[in-house]
């Protein structure tokens, strides 16, 4: 039996997840975004699991290719595009959809000889990351519809400030992807994890712009029964979390009053206790960024971190009247103890917790 920290993973949790988001833009596509390992849930089990998805999004060329080799036929998206003739060459052979985000990547495809792959056109409207600016798309819309290589065209952009929905920034947005669209002939996107379940505009994209095509969302982090908003847990969505990541209790003991805890004694126990040592750390993904107080749960109560986080360690406060066993299971993030509300104990986002689960033993998939 394994003592160290693993993910378990719930399959039936994530196809629960993915019929919520589609009743929340009825009639759009979906492109899944498994991007880092599935934001850290293990890329290729998820994508062989959510057949019924119209496509995959990866942020880059092997990422896809490793999708291809174990079988996904599904099409697949590359958010950053290709950088290179041998990169779009692999798009053409495998049957990526290549981003163009830029005026190099426009000019690739203008002079490729590799072949035709069908294009995803970005417009920066305000995230000021990758894309061009809404003033130019006439001219490179009518470039790219003119290039060989440029099977179909399709036009994206992406939201930067949807999980504020009090904020101006999405509808201004919006506002400028509109004049880039309305009329469009072919498919759009603009519905990432908060657009689409914040924003009732961008579930009715296709009647809001006056595009022609299908509307596409790009759920992400929602799959994963995780809340983009920074005041909901993804159950108050009713979303279910997939990854429940937890370790065991490896060691219990007598802590007395003004003991100090840890590496460089960061901790002083102000009363006498007993102490818990957990197998996981940051060699795991547990971040060293947590800070005592940080909350976790074993046999039904949460408990508090003490002291710093080490490679394979943390100490938590069982209580005075502990009767943990060896071998109990300690949830870090989880059912009852959502990782929304764990992750600002570390300063951090839930995104950056998930994905930075370390592969160090077997996870476990399961239903």
């Amino acid at each position: 039996m394994s003592f160290g920290a693993r993910a378990l993973i719930r399959l039936g949790a994530l196809k629960h997840n993915l019929d919520v988001i589609r009743r929340a833009a009825p009639g759009s596509k979906v492109m899944a975004v498994i991007k880092a390992n599935a934001y850290g849930h293990g890329m290729v089990t998820v994508a062989e699991h959510l057949t019924d998805v119209d496509a995959f999004a990866v942020a880059r060329v092997p990422e896809a290719i490793q999708l291809r080799e174990r079988g996904i036929l599904s099409p697949i998206v590359l958010l950053a595009g290709v950088i290179d003739e041998t990169e779009l060459g692999a798009a053409v052979e495998w049957g990526f959809e290549p981003v163009v985000h830029c005026s190099e990547q426009l000019e690739l495809v203008e002079t490729t000889t590799a072949g035709a792959v069908n294009i995803w056109l970005k417009f920066d409207t305000g995230m000021n990351r990758l894309g061009f600016r809404p003033e130019d798309a006439n001219d490179i819309i009518r470039r790219l519809t003119a290039a060989p290589a440029c099977r179909e065209l399709r036009l994206m952009t992406h939201l930067s400030s949807a999980d504020e929905l009090e904020s101006t920034t999405t509808n201004d947005q919006l506002r400028r992807f509109k004049t880039v669209v309305d009329g469009f002939n072919g498919a759009v996107s603009v519905g990432n994890t908060p657009g689409t379940l914040g924003w009732p505009d961008v579930a009715e994209a296709q009647r809001e712009f006056g595009f022609k095509g299908d509307n596409w969302i790009r759920p992400g982090i929602a799959l994963f029964g995780v809340s983009p908003f920074p005041d909901k847990t993804g159950i108050d969505l009713g979303l279910k979390p997939v990854m429940q990541f937890e370790a065991r209790l490896i060691a219990r003991k007598h802590l007395p009053a003004g003991a100090k805890v840890g590496y460089k004694g960061i901790y002083t126990n102000d009363s006498d206790t007993q102490l818990g040592v957990i197998s996981a750390g940051y060699g795991d993904g547990y971040t060293r960024h947590f800070r005592s107080g940080t909350p976790v749960l074993i046999n039904g109560r949460r408990v508090p971190l003490i002291g710093a986080v080490s490679m394979d360690m943390i100490a938590v406060d069982l209580g005075p009247g502990a009767s943990d066993t060896v071998g109990d299971i300690a949830t870090l993030w989880g059912d009852e103890l959502p990782v929304e509300e764990v992750a600002p104990w570390a300063n951090a986002i839930p995104y950056e917790l998930v994905c930075g689960v370390m592969n160090r033993e077997d996870s476990e998939v399961v239903p």
